[in-house]
């Protein structure tokens, strides 16, 4: 459970706000002191752990059935693992605009966003062996490097709060450790996350719940937070072909998994256990839905548009579930084929209706997928349907 200390608050004299709210803004303000849980004794209730051991054994059973079908569904299953988890911290975008965003043609800065989330993720399951503070520093650089740089490359060296006054931390829901307590709380963190004596999903979901408690970062920590939730859940063995889509399930109810967090601050770890495995029963079944629509899509693509295998029309459209934007130039280049054969193959699956030209340019064009991008915003659209009461 947490405490907390006093800490002397200083303006700098240059906020501009209300009489009230500079009033609020002084003297001492109450900071969280998280608990070291390098050591923790992890003793949950029979209902959690066997809870926990269910959504385990269905993570690495999809893993294994998705990881076994086709690589383009790992790229796929990560662009709807980072829209969601980006949209938890109320960062939405279509697919459209994300896929365009993946070629650097949008201009949606939340896209973008998405595009840096799936960038991050995939250096979460690249670090997943080498686990420490720099990895961590990695992850969140791979992050917020090209929107926010000068929150990168380090941990921060700055009070933060959730939520109450934009010039201070008094009245706010919540406000994390003094920056100073932060290296040291990170060491404990990776000492508990490289232990071996619990089990792997439990062990993540309470090294996540520490990581948002410390909010190392001055912006971030919620992405980040859940990349390191798959880094670990990878690092366990748990997943090894594929990013499951956790916070698809986490985003079906986004009040429930902060109630965990704060249960979890509160001293009780089972409440984020229970809903890191629910979310991932959540993420199961959405993603299979997701992987079942695609997989029709390439179906009804092989009846309309008849390719000898091995073409470049046949090796397009794998190319179109991963990446459901191209352009002339991407097309040649990812199938290793000239302009000339890549527009070939372009045109007929638009003649069949398998692609849209996206813009009217005579040059630059650009074309999409539309029935990838609908079973896309399907499974966001099911992402965040509310559960329904019993």
């Amino acid at each position: 459970m947490l405490s907390f200390e006093r800490r002397p608050w200083r303006r700098t004299g240059d906020e501009v706000a209300s009489r009230r709210a500079l009033m609020r803004a002084r003297g001492d303000y109450e900071a969280a002191v998280p608990p070291n849980i390098a050591q923790l004794h992890v003793d949950l209730k029979p209902e959690v752990l066997a809870l926990a051991d269910d959504a385990s054994r269905e993570l690495t059973r999809f893993d294994s059935e998705v990881g076994v079908i086709a690589a383009p569904f790992a790229s796929i299953l990560l662009r709807t693992e980072s829209a969601a988890s980006s949209e938890v911290e109320k960062l939405t975008s279509s697919a459209k605009q994300v896929a365009l965003a993946e070629i650097g043609a949008s201009d949606s800065e939340n896209a973008k966003l998405v595009v840096a989330n799936a960038r991050a993720m995939a250096a979460a399951a690249e670090l997943a062996d080498s686990f420490d503070s720099v990895a961590i520093i990695s992850m969140h650089e791979t992050l917020l490097g090209e929107s926010a740089p000068r929150f990168v490359g380090q941990f921060r060296d700055q009070q933060v709060w959730i939520e109450g006054g934009a010039i201070s931390p008094h009245g706010a829901s919540f406000v994390p450790p003094h920056h100073d307590r932060v290296p040291a709380l990170i060491n404990d963190l990776i000492e508990f996350a490289r232990r071996t004596d619990i089990p792997v999903l439990v062990q993540a979901a309470i090294a996540h719940a520490q990581f948002e408690t410390i909010h190392p970062f001055p912006d971030g920590n919620g992405r980040t937070g859940r990349a390191l939730l798959h880094s670990m859940l990878r690092r366990g063995g748990i997943t090894r072909n594929v990013t499951v889509p956790v916070s698809a399930g986490l985003l079906r109810d986004t009040s429930a998994y902060f109630d965990a967090l704060t249960a979890y601050r509160q001293g009780d770890p089972g409440a984020i256990v229970a809903a890191v495995s629910e979310a991932a029963f959540l993420a199961i079944a959405n993603g299979r839905e997701l992987v079942s629509d695609l997989a029709r899509v390439r179906e009804s693509w092989g009846a309309r548009i008849v390719a000898r295998s091995g073409s470049a029309a046949a090796r397009l459209g794998e190319l179109l579930l991963r990446q459901p934007v191209v352009t002339g130039n991407l097309v040649a280049r990812e199938l290793q084929v000239s302009t000339v054969a890549a527009q070939g193959a372009i045109d007929r699956f638009t003649a069949a209706g398998a692609l849209m030209q996206t813009n009217d340019w005579k040059r630059n064009r650009i074309w999409h997928a539309p029935e990838v991008l609908e079973a896309l915003d399907r499974f966001g659209e099911r992402a965040r349907r509310a559960r329904t009461p019993p």
